[in-house]
């Protein structure tokens, strides 16, 4: 078998469309580019939600709310259950509170409410607290231990006085120095600058003529 043998998989090679040689081609005048206009023109390219013009379906569809992917949803308790359900002195954790049924979901954590009376000394144990439910389960004598740390509030930071801007120094400009003149010793004459010839005025060109 030599070079010139080889020969490519019947049908896996095909002639390219020639098109724009003659409408004897069958693919002459247009070129197979359909009529004139935007579409025959090169680097077209037709976007994927284009519908010729009109408004297309993704503006039409009405758009209402937002929904916040960073957003944390927390199981809500209340004080005034927590005193109806537990004994003085009692443990709570969010466990504790899914079995006894006040809770069905976790959620991202557990947040308690100061919504109720609290005349027990309890030690709850949640992710988060209100400030009213705090401080009533601390005057009650109790503890509320946070699960998760607090996240710091941001304080505004102090900008320093602002201080007056120098005034840039302004230089003026200083004239070269004119190089001194030396005194003539004293007892000598001074030289005297020789006089210029007078030229002749016109009016005296004319009358000399």
């Amino acid at each position: 078998m030599k070079l010139s043998d080889l020969r490519p998989t019947p049908g896996s090679v095909r002639k390219p469309k020639r098109v724009g040689r003659g409408n004897a081609s069958g693919h002459g005048t247009y070129s197979t580019r359909g009529g004139k206009g935007q579409t025959a023109r090169s680097g077209y390219r037709m976007p994927p939600a284009f519908e010729g013009g009109q408004t297309p379906l993704w503006k039409r569809t009405p758009k209402r709310g937002f929904k916040n992917p960073h957003r944390k949803s927390y199981a809500f308790v209340n004080v005034g259950q927590l005193n109806e359900r537990f004994a003085d002195g009692a443990e709570i954790t969010p466990k504790i509170l899914e079995e006894q049924g006040i809770i069905k979901k976790f959620l991202n954590g557990v947040k308690i409410l100061g919504d109720g009376p609290l005349s027990k000394r309890l030690i709850v144990k949640a992710h988060k607290f209100s400030k009213s439910a705090k401080e009533k389960i601390i005057a009650a004598g109790g503890q509320a231990i946070a699960l998760l740390p607090e996240e710091p509030k941001e304080q505004p930071a102090s900008a320093p006085p602002a201080q007056p801007k120098a005034e840039p120094h302004k230089t003026e400009p200083t004239e070269p120095a004119k190089p001194k003149k030396k005194a003539a010793p004293a007892g000598e004459p001074k030289e005297k600058k020789p006089a210029k010839p007078k030229t002749p005025k016109k009016s005296e060109e004319k009358s000399g003529k």
